[in-house]
């Protein structure tokens, strides 16, 4: 199982918000550039990088911060927010992301979505963002009325790499991880499942690990290592 430490870039610098609210953001002294580093030198080798501000645009804006990771540090990182086109796609895979996250864009445009997994195979990853049982678009700010299972069912034979499943209203809360929901939907996709969303404690981590479900890929851990509830040299041993 993949751990995928995030960072989340608004203005650039690190911040994470609660429940996908963007009037509760807590912003973080460290620079994403110098977060990355310090996963990269407590051996991690998968990062989560998602531009909020991207999201809310509908276009990259802190497209540099990821770049200089790039630049600097030997990382396989998957980068998402503001991605609307296939020019965004192209341009970022060139820059040397290992995956490319489509969220709205995939929703919004399946067509979209199936054109790019055909012409970038194994590179694109998709963000479905769930709140009360429905997808949510914009940076959580456009709600619909389609369900995760009922859009994956559409997608399931276009060669999604992988679905990172968040639960809005636990993203943040660091109130444990919606497992329930996750597991449900694992049991109808063969794509590979990424799970999000108010993980609180090492242990959380260890309980989705041993459960070694065969289509958990892996699990994205943000606010509580930057809240200090999970050390960074501790979550380094289960990688």
């Amino acid at each position: 199982m993949i751990i995928f430490p995030a960072i989340d870039i608004k203005e650039g610098k690190c911040v994470r918000l609660t429940r996908g609210d963007f009037n509760k953001i807590t912003s973080y002294e460290k620079l994403p550039v110098d977060q990355a580093k310090e996963y990269f030198e407590n051996g991690f080798k998968n990062i989560h990088v998602i531009d909020l501000d991207g999201a809310l645009l509908g276009k990259s804006v802190n497209s540099n911060p990821v770049k200089k990771m790039i630049e600097n540090f030997n990382l396989k990182i998957q980068v998402g927010g503001g991605i609307r086109t296939i020019n965004d796609i192209q341009n970022w895979i060139e820059s040397g992301v290992d995956k490319v996250i489509m969220g709205t864009a995939a929703v919004e445009n399946i067509d979209l979505l199936k054109y790019a997994c055909k012409n970038f195979k194994n590179r694109i990853a998709v963000a479905l963002d769930i709140k009360d049982g429905f997808i949510t678009l914009s940076g959580w700010k456009k709600n619909t009325n389609i369900s995760a299972l009922d859009f994956i069912n559409k997608i399931e034979g276009f060669g999604v790499s992988r679905i990172i499943y968040t639960d809005v209203n636990k993203d943040g809360t660091k109130d444990g991880p919606n497992l329930e929901d996750t597991f449900k939907l694992c049991k109808k996709t063969a794509i590979p499942i990424v799970i999000s969303g108010g993980i609180s404690s090492i242990d959380d981590i260890k309980k989705i690990k041993d459960l070694n479900h065969y289509n958990i890929e892996g699990v994205i851990v943000g606010k509580s290592i930057y809240d200090g509830d999970i050390k960074i040299k501790d979550l380094s041993k289960l990688i």
